[in-house]
């Protein structure tokens, strides 16, 4: 898919563009809740899969701000588009727009950096709700949930120059960072959905077999425990982050998933 024609670009009368790029890495993901508290904040998504052929924009003009969200692939892997892609991270770091990274997509980014991504040495992965800490720097940002959904096996080094937001004392301590004024990378899973719950614990179930990963139905026991506290995370992250497409303060409300 190419880039969008003139016909598709839409900027509000603030002249703020107000499509967010969204960046998936299969046929059936979708951007579950980010999407959704995007677009109740009055963006549009312009989804691109670039494992099938789409484009990424040369500049971040005709967008507010992307999010590269997970997959199965690796960082570390040879394949062209995504090489093409870590290279891409220049276009919003340069122009210091707004990015989100995650899980491949905060690897990338530290990839980009020139940090290493790289597996636990005995096989760990973290694939579940796991706890998570953050530092001074993530503190003084805003409030952060105490336990987040991981599905990832591997992590990434802290990059040259990237504050440490947020560490995890499992296999994979760096769990959040920012690199500039607007590029965060996080490695647990905001976007997460009981629909993809569900989705991702049926197609993934020999994962959930790897050492460190919970069993399924804890998967879901948790989330009752600790969902509402990442969806608040969300909010307050996109209220720092984004704001809303017409420039005005505060957020309206998604509906639950």
């Amino acid at each position: 898919m190419s880039a969008p024609s003139a016909e598709m670009r839409d900027f509000p009368a603030s002249g703020r563009p107000a499509r967010v790029l969204i960046v998936l890495h299969q046929e059936q993901s979708t951007p579950g809740r980010v999407g959704k508290a995007l677009q109740a904040r009055g963006f549009h998504l312009d989804v691109r899969r670039p494992r099938f052929g789409d484009t990424l924009p040369a500049t971040m003009d005709e967008h507010a701000g992307a999010v590269v969200f997970g997959g199965p692939m690796s960082a570390n892997d040879g394949d062209a588009y995504v090489r093409r892609e870590i290279d891409w991270h220049d276009v919003p770091l340069k122009e210091e727009a707004p990015y989100l990274g995650i899980c491949l997509g905060a690897q990338m980014l530290a990839r980009h950096l020139g940090a290493r991504v790289y597996g636990h040495p005995e096989g760990l992965v973290e694939i579940g709700y796991f706890p998570i800490e953050p530092t001074v720097a993530g503190a003084a940002t805003f409030e952060w949930p105490r336990r987040v959904y991981q599905w990832h096996r591997e992590g990434f080094d802290l990059p040259d120059g990237a504050d440490l937001l947020a560490s995890g004392g499992g296999p994979f301590p760096n769990q959040a960072i920012r690199v500039g004024p607007a590029a965060y990378g996080v490695q647990f899973h905001p976007e997460l959905t009981l629909a993809m719950v569900h989705r991702w614990t049926t197609i993934g179930h020999e994962r959930l077999k790897l050492p460190g990963a919970q069993p399924r139905p804890v998967h879901f026991a948790d989330r009752l425990l600790y969902d509402a506290a990442v969806r608040e995370w969300l909010e307050r992250f996109l209220d720092h982050w984004i704001g809303r497409a017409d420039g005005a303060p505060g957020r309206q409300p998604t509906t639950p998933d």
